[in-house]
């Protein structure tokens, strides 16, 4: 019988709860430093700003605000980056193409060109729904199209031996293999729509958690403004966690370390 080391002995649980009051005590120390105080105020004055939020009618429109953005421009980058992805690692002049501008676009940070995206689309939702668009289609297309080309050749080869044809191929070899490579662009593409809200919203967004850290740190109004930050990262959190249960439905023939 293989012994446990350590620190498998112990569940999960217990070391989410060791980390959870790891980074509590942390935050209490930062919120009683001389400089950091004032930007770091502790849970017992963060948790209240979200009633406080509420109270002023804004805290659930922020919320429903933003997830509208990162779910359409989200979507709209997953429906276009599946075909590109495949068109660039099928045929090559297209790779030729359109990777060079991707790896050249996704480069520039999203605030660079935001300015654009007003002037060309107007302010509000819809400029902050296609920046989160562009940058999670440069984030998926290049992800996927790198897995489609690190698929085993053999596997193609072997298809071919046996009769297949293109279209067999496609949907018999290149799909399932490619499954796990999607599932890493969704998770990366989620992560690079959160992180582009702070700059989407400052579009000219009406309502938005993007929008309301920025006016809320013009105000130097720093315990709803860490409230919100936090938010953002619990949705992230949720939706990495609904990320690996769709990945263990759809990749359980996957062997794990």
């Amino acid at each position: 019988m293989v012994k446990k080391k350590k620190g498998q002995r112990i569940s999960n649980k217990v070391w989410l709860l060791i980390s959870l009051c790891a980074a509590l005590v942390v935050w209490y120390l930062l919120s009683i430093g001389e400089q950091s105080g004032r930007s770091f105020p502790f849970i017992d004055k963060v948790v209240p700003a979200v009633g406080t939020m509420i109270d002023r009618g804004v805290f659930w429109k922020d919320i429903s605000s933003s997830l509208t953005c990162v779910a359409l421009g989200f979507g709209l980058g997953f429906i276009t980056s599946l075909p590109i992805a495949f068109l660039m690692a099928w045929y090559t002049p297209v790779q030729k193409i359109i990777e060079p501008w991707i790896n050249f676009i996704r480069n520039i940070p999203a605030l660079g060109y935001a300015p654009l995206i007003v002037l060309c689309f107007g302010i509000g939702q819809k400029p902050a729904v296609i920046l989160i668009w562009i940058c999670t289609f440069m984030t998926m297309s290049i992800t996927i199209y790198q897995g489609i080309k690190n698929i085993d050749t053999t596997l193609l080869k072997a298809a071919k031996v046996l009769g297949a044809n293109d279209l067999q191929i496609f949907i018999k070899v290149i799909c399932p293999a490619t499954v796990p490579f999607i599932i890493t662009a969704v998770r990366l593409g989620l992560s690079a729509g959160l992180t582009t809200l702070l700059a989407a919203e400052s579009t000219g967004a009406q309502a938005g958690i993007g929008m309301r850290i920025r006016s809320l740190s013009n105000s130097f109004d720093s315990a709803p403004m860490l409230m919100y930050i936090i938010l953002l990262g619990i949705i992230g959190l949720i939706l990495v966690k609904v990320v690996d249960i769709i990945e263990r439905k759809l990749t359980g023939w996957q062997e794990k370390i």
